[in-house]
């Protein structure tokens, strides 16, 4: 009998190609078939020049490229990876859930209880909604804010990336930083001119934005600690002014946690902030979540108080939707990823952060090169200069004006001795449980080399 199923063509079906063994003709090949070579603009080495990395593999602290070299990981995949690349576990619940299907299109109890324990690690997330990036989250969360509000504006902070949503692109971090471009092409003037941007960490700018247009303004929305034009802690008391400004306006504060959420600690940047003494606590109407709550696959979340969230189809008004929102498969990961991230977790990632923090910038002042490393918490990176060294860095035209051209060197000169840092100098910094002692001591040994060349670039 024939097998009309499938399953007994996969051989047959599967074409042999050649796989490039090195990572620039992975590169060539890749820009005959996709824009710029990548997928994310980042990804393509265009600030720091040189051929990207063709990852073929990764485990613990460890990424492989495709021509089998090994290097200790600072990327860890822009953030998910905060137990260290394929965790047995996670990838155990990820085989299991494959096992059973790779996707419903209808509910799970597996969504639930990702969501349950959201709540349970930010209480004031009383809903939750699944989606599966966060741009979308982001996309959605202003949707939701414009119609509980009735109102069209939207305020966010130069520097701050929320995700490539057309309002919310302009003086944008991330990528757009790193590409030196003001926004993009394709935004309408019409969706530019619904965004006030403002900048980051001035709270007088958001008191006179609020005087002229406030009953406009529908939310504010603002990284909990920005980490996309490098690492930008808010001053102490700026995310609760925020708040303040917003409920005295009727306006939302969105918190976008796309990045910081359950890596910076075990609620996020706003349980981290709330906890600091003194701080003046604070809770925004929704939250934007990604990275961490996918454990490496793609999920991201939006939640607030239900007073709000139930404003959301099917109960109510705002429209939102998706085939793949709360994926079984990508929400097991996810759920394990969490699951496992507990006390012993944080405080290995703070411990390892707090060392690698401390050594770059020893490594640094050995050479004479001025710079200032900034934390939230875990995260961390390095901003090149004098003006820099003198006054840090708290807006994104302090982050722009540094001396960029040396990381470009430090770079590659880490890469060399088989470190893989964020091919960016806008770019946070990330480590993982998994960054053990051997791990940590292999950044160490390389860091001098980094800082001497460092010292002698050029611009």
């Amino acid at each position: 009998m024939t097998d009309t199923s499938g399953f007994g063509l996969v051989e047959s079906a599967q074409v042999a190609l050649e796989q490039p063994t090195d990572n620039h003709a992975a590169f060539v090949r890749a820009q005959q078939a996709i824009p710029g070579g990548v997928n994310s603009p980042v990804r393509a080495y265009g600030s720091v020049g040189g051929d990207p990395r063709f990852l073929a593999r990764a485990q613990g602290p460890y990424v492989y490229d495709v021509a089998g070299t090994e290097y200790v990981d600072l990327v860890g995949s822009w953030g998910p990876a905060l137990l260290g690349h394929a965790h047995p576990a996670v990838v155990a619940a990820v085989q299991e859930a494959a096992a059973r299907g790779l996707s419903f299109g209808a509910p799970t109890v597996a969504e639930v209880e990702l969501a349950e324990e959201v709540r349970r690690r930010v209480p004031a997330a009383e809903r939750v909604r699944l989606v599966s990036t966060g741009t979308e989250a982001t996309m959605t969360a202003i949707r939701l804010a414009r119609g509980v509000t009735g109102r069209p504006l939207v305020v966010k902070f130069a520097g701050n990336y929320h995700g490539h949503v057309d309002a919310l692109l302009a003086e944008a971090g991330s990528g757009v930083a790193t590409l030196a471009m003001p926004g993009t092409a394709g935004v309408t003037a019409a969706s530019a001119a619904e965004t006030l941007v403002l900048p980051y960490n001035d709270v007088a700018a958001v008191e006179e934005a609020f005087a002229t247009r406030g009953d406009q303004v529908a939310a504010v929305i603002v990284e909990a600690s920005p980490a996309n034009m490098g690492v930008v802690p808010p001053e102490p008391g700026f995310n609760a002014a925020l708040r303040r400004i917003t409920r005295e306006h009727g306006a939302l504060l969105v918190l976008d946690e796309v990045l910081t959420g359950f890596r910076v600690s075990a609620s996020g940047f706003w349980g981290y902030d709330n906890a600091r003494e003194g701080a003046e606590q604070y809770v925004p109407d929704l939250f934007t979540f990604g990275k961490v709550i996918g454990g490496g696959m793609p999920v991201a979340a939006l939640g607030g108080p239900a007073a709000i969230m139930d404003q959301l189809a099917p109960l109510g008004p705002v429209y939102q939707a998706g085939t793949l929102s709360g994926n079984p498969v990508a929400v097991a990961s996810g759920l394990t990823t969490l699951r496992l991230a507990d006390e012993a977790v944080y405080a290995r990632v703070d411990l390892v952060a707090d060392t690698l923090a401390t050594a770059v910038g020893r490594a640094l002042d050995a050479e004479g090169v001025p710079h200032r490393v900034q934390r939230a918490g875990s995260l961390f990176s390095v901003f090149f200069g004098p003006d820099a060294q003198a006054g840090g860095v708290r807006t994104y035209a302090q982050a722009q004006a540094q001396e960029a051209f040396r990381y470009r060197a430090f770079f590659h000169a880490m890469l060399d001795a088989g470190v893989n840092l964020p091919p960016s100098v806008f770019e946070a910094w990330f480590v993982s449980a998994a960054h053990d002692d051997a791990a940590v001591e292999r950044i160490l040994a390389a860091l001098p080399a980094g800082a001497r060349a460092a010292a002698a670039a050029t611009a």
